[in-house]
């Protein structure tokens, strides 16, 4: 039996836009089954996250996370994904692990944005400079095509090598005044305390939170938990797993009847901004039904591609 190896070679294939429709069609099939497992050698880690849909198949992405992998010239964090066949189980492709991951973790938040900031938003701050706010910048712009971005970093540099590289972007150190004029707000950091203020937050705004995926990682305070309306794009991976909420949700700041709706609510039409000048929030998890719903799509890509060759 032979599967295909699809690698980021195909990514001038796929297009944000559709990406997000894939997302939408995703979560009218039934609910996911979804499994995290980890495994620990010292500091490095293996993380194997599990997905099954019925009518869609099945993923297992497992990532390897070895932090000392930069000082010897390699990526820390890899891995590979397994997408297998709904009908029989087999093996269906082996999607490169690097490209799933991208267009998973901006699209989950491209489509929040799409459901809840305002269609004439056009002004738009990334905090954080890293891979996940270039792949924020790309993803917005197909739904934003006139945005302006400002970009904040702990380290200025880096927020200027990135806005130097990017169309349409600035560098500011000055958070509070990016925060105040934005109408999007999407953090990517690796923060362990808030970096957002909720007292900076103005009505009518929206906030894409994808950085904090431990425990201990905050990216905003109570105050803006509590201003907003909140939204993850799923329960089952945020509420009990992730600080940004599980912290709150424990110390009785907010509670779970405050979470309006996931991307499972979709098609019930209670996913969606409240009011003109109310704040939004949407909490960006990842889980791996989300991978499995992007794999499909690349997949459906990849045979496209094939059959135009």
């Amino acid at each position: 039996m032979t599967f295909p190896i699809i690698s980021a070679d195909i990514e001038p294939e796929l297009d944000w836009r559709d990406l997000i429709v894939a997302f939408e069609q995703g979560h009218r099939l039934p609910r996911a089954e979804i499994a995290d497992s980890f495994l620990y050698r010292g500091d490095d880690t293996i993380l194997s996250r599990a997905a099954w849909i019925d009518g869609l198949g099945s993923l297992v992405k497992t990532a390897t996370i070895f932090p000392g992998n930069p000082s010897r010239g390699l990526p820390s964090v890899n891995g590979g994904v397994s997408l297998y066949s709904d009908n029989d189980g087999t093996l269906q492709a082996l999607v490169d692990f690097h490209l799933v991951t991208k267009w998973k973790t901006a699209g989950d938040s491209l489509l929040s944005a799409r459901l809840l900031a305002r269609p004439e938003s056009r002004h738009i701050t990334l905090v954080g400079a890293g891979a996940v706010a270039r792949s924020m910048h790309s993803a917005y712009r197909a739904i934003f095509p006139d945005a302006e971005f400002t970009i904040w970093s702990r380290s200025h540099a880096s927020a200027a090598a990135l806005a130097a590289d990017l169309s349409g972007a600035v560098a500011t150190e000055n958070l509070e005044q990016a925060v105040a004029q934005a109408d999007i707000i999407c953090t990517a950091t690796m923060s362990t305390t808030p970096v957002i203020r909720g007292d900076w937050l103005q009505p009518g705004q929206h906030l894409d939170l994808i950085g904090a995926y431990r425990p201990d990682m905050r990216e905003v305070d109570d105050t803006a938990l509590q201003r907003a309306a909140l939204f993850v794009d799923s329960r089952d991976t945020t509420l009990d797993h992730i600080g940004e909420l599980k912290d709150p949700l424990a110390r009785g700041v907010i509670s779970r009847d405050d979470i309006l709706a996931d991307y499972y609510d979709i098609p019930d039409g209670s996913f969606k901004r409240p009011s003109e000048d109310t704040i939004t929030i949407c909490k960006n998890g990842g889980g791996a039904h989300l991978d499995l719903m992007t794999s499909r799509y690349i997949l459906s890509k990849w045979h496209s591609w094939m059959s135009a060759q």
